[in-house]
């Protein structure tokens, strides 16, 4: 089964340093994936705040804890 080009894989934090040819040693990449599973988190929490139960794009401003989706 081929992986989606669209999943945010430690392969592809790693490729996307790699293209702007900045290293990243393990433990930095360790802490980039704890980092996003703490945003990711909170978008959770947000949403659940804000009762919604299906988070859509024209939602997605309250994951991200705006108060306006013009932003």
């Amino acid at each position: 089964m081929a992986k989606s080009t669209n999943s945010l894989t430690r392969t592809y934090i790693k490729n996307a340093f790699k293209t702007s040819n900045i290293q990243l040693s393990g433990e930095t990449l360790n802490l980039i994936v704890d980092h996003f599973r703490y945003e990711i988190g909170n978008m959770t929490i947000r949403c659940k705040k804000g009762n919604i139960k299906r988070l859509t794009p024209n939602l997605f401003y309250v994951a991200l804890g705006r108060h306006d989706s013009r932003r």
